[in-house]
C-alpha cells in the first residue's frame, strides 16, 4: 500500500467567500485591506465577512434613504 489514494479529485468551480456569505461586497478584498492596513497582527477569517455584511447593509440603508428623498 503506497497511501496514494484512488486518483486525483478534480476541483469543482471555485466560489468565493463572498457568494457563500451571500453578500455583494468582496470579502477578499477587505481581508487583503485589513491585513495591509496596521490594523492588527493577526486578522480572523470571520472579520472581513462580518465587516463586508455591516458594510453592505449600511449601503443599502444609504441607497434607501436616498431614494425616499429624491421622491419628494
Amino acid at each position: 500500500m503506497s497511501g496514494r489514494g484512488k486518483g486525483g479529485k478534480v476541483k469543482g468551480k471555485s466560489k468565493t467567500r463572498s457568494s457563500r456569505a451571500g453578500l455583494q461586497f468582496p470579502v477578499g478584498r477587505i481581508h487583503r485591506m485589513l491585513r495591509k492596513g496596521s490594523y492588527a497582527e493577526r486578522v480572523g477569517a470571520g472579520a472581513p465577512v462580518y465587516l463586508a455584511a455591516v458594510m453592505e447593509y449600511l449601503a443599502a440603508e444609504v441607497l434607501e434613504l436616498a431614494e425616499k428623498d429624491s421622491g419628494k
